[in-house]
C-alpha cells in the first residue's frame, strides 16, 4: 500500500503586528486515490463514505457535484497544462474522527506516472464552510527530487485577521519516511504568518490507526476548537479585524506555470 498514516504537529506563528504562536499534536491520512475502496475492505476501523472511527467521505473534497474526486483533479490539473499520464494522486487529510471533519489545508501530491512529482494541489478550507483548492505545477528542475518549491495569491479569505493582500510560499518534499510542509502568508511588509507541518510516518493498519485516536482523541474536533480559541486570543490582543470580501467566482486557481517565490 501507497497510503499511509503520520503522527506529528502543526505550528503557527504570526509577526506582527504583535507576535502570536501555537503548536498542537494532530495526525493525518496519506491516502493514494486509488487504494481507497481497497483500504476500506482491509481495515475494521476505516471506511469510505460510511460511519466508522476514522473515515474518507468524498463530498468532503474537491467541489461537490462535479463529478469523482479523480476526475476532478485531472480537470484542475489540465487547466494548468499538466498530464499525469495515469500517474497516482496521494492526498494528504485529517480523515473524519466518529463522523466530524473539518480540514484547514488538504494536500494533494499528483504523480506522473514515471514517479515524478508533476504538481501540488492545496485544497484550503475556511471557518465560514468556503472551499478554494490552489493547482500549481512542479518546476522541472524539482520534479523527479520531490521537492516542492511553489508560490500562489491568496484567493479565500480564511480568517477575520488577515486580509486578502497576500502570496502564499510553499515548501517541503514528497512524503517519505519524513513528511514536511512550510506555508509563509507574505503581505507588503514581509513574512506575516508562517505554518509549518511535521510527522514521522506509520504503516496504515487498524493497529496505527488505534494508537493514534488514543494519542490524539477527537482529532478534527480539537482542531476546530483550537481555531476559535486561538481567534478569541487574538481579538484579546487586539489584533485588527478586517472585512469578509464575496468567494472568489471560480473556486480553482489553477497556473499555467510556477509562480515566482519569495522565500526569506
Amino acid at each position: 500500500m501507497k497510503s499511509a498514516l503520520y503522527i506529528g504537529g502543526v505550528t503557527h506563528r504570526r509577526l506582527r503586528p504583535r507576535e502570536h504562536r501555537l503548536a498542537y499534536r494532530v495526525f493525518w491520512l496519506l491516502l493514494d486515490l486509488s487504494e481507497l475502496d481497497e483500504l476500506d475492505r482491509q481495515l475494521l476501523l476505516f471506511s469510505r463514505n460510511r460511519f466508522n472511527l476514522l473515515s474518507f467521505h468524498d463530498q468532503d473534497y474537491a467541489i461537490k457535484g462535479r463529478g469523482e474526486i479523480r476526475e476532478q483533479l485531472d480537470n484542475w490539473l489540465s487547466r494548468a497544462a499538466i498530464d499525469l499520464e495515469g500517474g497516482d494522486i496521494r492526498l494528504l487529510t485529517m480523515p473524519r474522527v466518529l463522523g466530524f471533519v473539518f480540514n484547514p489545508i488538504s494536500l494533494y501530491y499528483c504523480h506522473h506516472a514515471d514517479g515524478r512529482l508533476m504538481a501540488m494541489a492545496y485544497e484550503v478550507t475556511s471557518t465560514f464552510g468556503v472551499r478554494h483548492a490552489y493547482v500549481i505545477p512542479v518546476p522541472h528542475e524539482d520534479q523527479a527530487l520531490g521537492v516542492i518549491r511553489q508560490g500562489a495569491a491568496k484567493a479565500l479569505y480564511v480568517s477575520p485577521f488577515m486580509g486578502m493582500e497576500m502570496d502564499y510560499v510553499f515548501r517541503g518534499h514528497v512524503p517519505a519516511e519524513r513528511l514536511d510542509m512550510i506555508i509563509d502568508g507574505i503581505d507588503a511588509e514581509g513574512v506575516l504568518i508562517n505554518a509549518a507541518m511535521s510527522a514521522d510516518r506509520s504503516t496504515l493498519t487498524d493497529g496505527s490507526i488505534l494508537r493514534a485516536v488514543l494519542a490524539i482523541p477527537f482529532l478534527t474536533l480539537k482542531v476546530v476548537a483550537a481555531i476559535h480559541w486561538e481567534a478569541l486570543k487574538l481579538w484579546v490582543k487586539r489584533i485588527p479585524l478586517t472585512q469578509q470580501p464575496p468567494p472568489a467566482a471560480d473556486p480553482v486557481t489553477a497556473q499555467n506555470a510556477p509562480r515566482n517565490t519569495r522565500l526569506h
